[in-house]
């Protein structure tokens, strides 16, 4: 049962929590719908018929933990380009000037967001067939397809690997009990997949605030445009966001990290 280990470190990130808009707040890790279009972009992705995305991608099984230094709340201005809002900030489409300044077309309001800085994150990764992990493996060590330089959230929010991507074999993993803090956030999810020995949990009993999170996405309409920005229909899974103190379960563990692995099975994801 192999499993692909990414140790990524981001310098700041935000992971927007939908539906946040005047102050934009962020999940303390990426949900899962953030990775898998990570692994797009790394892969070269633009075209969900892609066989890479058919037969790797959408197959995969994805378990995300991670912690950050600390959170600052930014203020920035949110522009748009709309008419309207144009003419609400100087009262005519055709005029730009204010107090003597030539200003942003349309229109700006102010906005705060919320910034992760030094986030450290443990991301895992299992495909069944361990030639297709290896493929992908390689795609992450060496991004030359890449559509954007390689981010996690917003695209200024840029990756480094800690550690060269790593794939775990039978003998690097164990089910046991261990009771501990880890001083890490996991998300786990209502449909943990179970990898042979790997114990069943369960989800009512784990503490953690309940979240609804995006995993897979289907392009609306994709086969008539072609364009890969445009609107999205995301399939969604229950997921709890735990804090790192978890007790009395058997889990499967990395035994170098020391810290407990919550794969996702997305397979009953819903559409939202």
């Amino acid at each position: 049962m192999p499993i692909l280990r990414l140790n990524i470190y981001q310098p700041q990130a935000h992971y927007r929590i939908p539906f946040t808009y005047q102050r934009r707040h962020t999940y303390p890790i990426p949900p899962y719908s953030t990775v898998i279009g990570f692994l797009c972009n790394a892969c070269g992705v633009d075209d969900q018929n892609n066989d890479l995305y058919k037969n790797v991608i959408s197959k995969l099984k994805i378990a995300i933990a991670g912690k950050f230094k600390v959170k600052n709340t930014e203020m920035i201005w949110y522009r748009n380009l709309s008419k309207k809002a144009h003419e609400g900030s100087y009262g005519s489409i055709i005029v730009r000037e204010k107090n003597g300044n030539i200003c942003h077309i349309g229109g700006q309001a102010p906005m705060s967001i919320d910034v992760l800085e030094d986030v450290e994150l443990n991301i895992y990764i299992y495909h069944d067939k361990e030639e297709q992990l290896k493929k992908l493996k390689n795609k992450l060590e060496d991004p030359v397809d890449r559509l954007q330089v390689l981010h996690l959230g917003r695209a200024e929010d840029w990756i480094v690997f800690q550690n060269e991507p790593k794939i775990l074999l039978d003998e690097e993993l164990i089910c046991q009990r261990r009771d501990a803090d880890y001083k890490l956030f996991f998300w786990i999810p209502n449909n943990i997949y179970k990898l042979n020995n790997a114990p069943d949990i369960n989800f009512n009993d784990l503490e953690g605030n309940l979240y609804r999170l995006t995993t897979f996405s289907n392009i609306e309409n994709y086969e008539n445009h072609y364009n890969h920005t445009a609107r999205r229909i995301y399939k969604t899974i229950n997921a709890k966001l735990n804090d790192g103190k978890i007790f009395g379960y058997n889990l499967l563990i990395d035994k170098e990290l020391n810290i407990p692995i919550f794969l996702g099975e997305f397979e009953e994801s819903k559409e939202s």
